[in-house]
């Protein structure tokens, strides 16, 4: 059993940074400031202003935060931001639209240096229909249920944005998303790397009023679907391309049976074309195949570049050399 004494003393000892990216959150940010600062009275608080429009960087100022900004447009583009610029042991990062429950990062922290994981990830739980869309729901069970047979695990909540990160998995961590994709793309860098994991159910409110949501269920489900599709394509290489030269191979079988026969009974081809186009499917196909076989050799050294650059930090909760 975790002792609370030890969990407080550990947290104490390390550098706490809660990371908020936030665009137009004037109604929202002043409250999941002082939430967190309640919560985790001795972390430095960051908001990252994204070209908002109202007085989300005066408020923030106001309300004690270090507000920084980041000019170009997305949240992956601030989380990039924010993971090279900040230095700290733990990093907290959730919405600045206080729909995330502060009073859960202390036990998300605690876990996170006790059990020495790399990522704690705040699964939502909460009814209100305002705060978690159908769509969204929809969303976060294909991407659960792809990442489950691409990695053989993944996370009850893929897309919830209040998670705990260790220092190596920040430092170690090539952002390349620029919108709301980059929880997927954080997942999926946690299970290639097969980190140790975590998830804390925390509480899921709809945002205060005057606070409007920047996401669109149409907008966000076709680039769900667009990255499930990308994240097959990258990680699977294999599988993927060596699908798509097996469905031409078919096609072209299909196509040349008929000429087979004719050629058969008449040692003719009377349709020359279509031989043309089986020619070309079966080529088709071994080039599929082939590149399926380079991508795959291609991942694995990408895999083991990411490996040996997360390992260059020393685990939460353990000082560099420690081996205790």
């Amino acid at each position: 059993m975790r002792s609370g004494v030890r969990a407080d003393g550990a947290r104490a000892a390390a550098r706490v940074a809660v990371l908020l990216p936030c665009y137009n959150e004037e109604a929202a940010i002043a409250d999941t400031i002082a939430g967190f600062r309640q919560a985790l009275p001795d972390a430095v608080i960051y908001v990252y202003d994204n070209n908002s429009r109202d007085g989300t960087v005066a408020v923030a100022r106001a309300a004690g935060a270090v507000v920084r900004t980041e000019r170009i447009q997305g949240k992956g583009a601030v989380v990039r931001r924010m993971f090279a610029d900040i230095d700290a042991d733990v990093y907290v990062m959730a919405d600045g639209d206080a729909t995330y429950d502060a009073a859960s990062a202390p036990a998300m922290v605690d876990r996170l240096l006790d059990e020495q994981l790399d990522m704690v990830v705040g699964t939502r739980v909460g009814d209100a229909a305002a705060a978690y869309r159908r769509g969204h729901r929809l969303g976060n069970s294909l991407l659960t249920g792809m990442l489950t047979r691409l990695f053989g695990r993944s996370f009850s909540d893929i897309l919830s944005g209040y998670r705990v990160f260790s220092r190596r998995f920040v430092k170690s961590f090539p952002v390349l998303s620029v919108g709301f994709e980059i929880e997927t793309e954080i997942s999926v860098h946690a299970l290639e790397l097969k980190m140790p994991l975590g998830e804390v159910e925390t509480r899921y409110s709809a945002r205060p009023a005057g606070s409007v949501s920047k996401l669109s269920t149409y907008g966000d489900g076709w680039r769900i679907l667009r990255t499930i599709a990308t994240l097959y394509r990258i990680e699977r290489p294999l599988w993927f391309f060596g699908g798509a030269g097996v469905l031409l191979a078919l096609l072209a079988v299909v196509l040349a049976l008929p000429l087979a026969v004719t050629y058969a009974h008449t040692g003719l081809v009377p349709r020359l074309p279509t031989a043309v186009l089986v020619t070309g499917l079966m080529i088709l196909a071994a080039l599929c195949g082939f590149a399926g076989l380079i991508l795959d050799t291609v991942v694995r050294g990408r895999r083991e570049v990411r490996r040996l650059a997360y390992l260059a930090h020393a685990a939460p909760g353990r000082a560099p050399g420690d081996g205790a």
